[in-house]
């Protein structure tokens, strides 16, 4: 039977998202507004709203490397919403979203995922990072045992 973390895997639900995301043809820039869907983050104009209100959990549960998971359900959302406001601000403007105005420093479990979730969207952007690699690269670099 599995245990209650590998049934609330979080982390693997996002990449398994990201995985189906890859699949639509969409363009780079709405790939990630996709994504950031996850994190509650809609497109379109109402898409501040929900940044500001911290999106919804729509992926609930753990599974993510010590180094970011800060002992809530709530990290596949922190990403995914990290993704949508970096997508529309830019990974500068985004930083100083998640340092200043939610208070995640850069040594904290979220101010490494918001750093980790703007590396993304740049090397999405930046055609480094193929929409079709996108879920290993999250399994890779962000879940627990990636």
């Amino acid at each position: 039977m599995p245990t209650l973390e590998a049934m609330n895997n979080a982390c693997a639900d996002l990449a398994d998202a990201i995985d189906r995301l890859a699949t639509r043809g969409h363009s780079d820039r709405r790939f990630l507004k996709e994504l950031g869907r996850a994190g509650g983050v809609r497109r379109g104009l109402l898409w501040v709203t929900d940044a500001a209100s911290g999106g919804s959990n729509r992926l609930r549960g753990r599974g993510f490397r010590p180094a970011l998971d800060d002992d809530t359900d709530g990290q596949a959302r922190h990403f995914a919403g990290t993704v949508a406001v970096a997508t529309r601000t830019g990974g500068r403007v985004a930083r100083w979203l998640t340092t200043t105005v939610l208070r995640d420093p850069p040594d904290t479990a979220d101010g490494r995922l918001s750093a980790e979730a703007i590396e993304f969207v740049r090397l999405v952007r930046a055609g480094e990072l193929a929409q079709a690699d996108a879920a290993d690269w999250v399994r890779a670099n962000l879940c627990a045992g990636g």
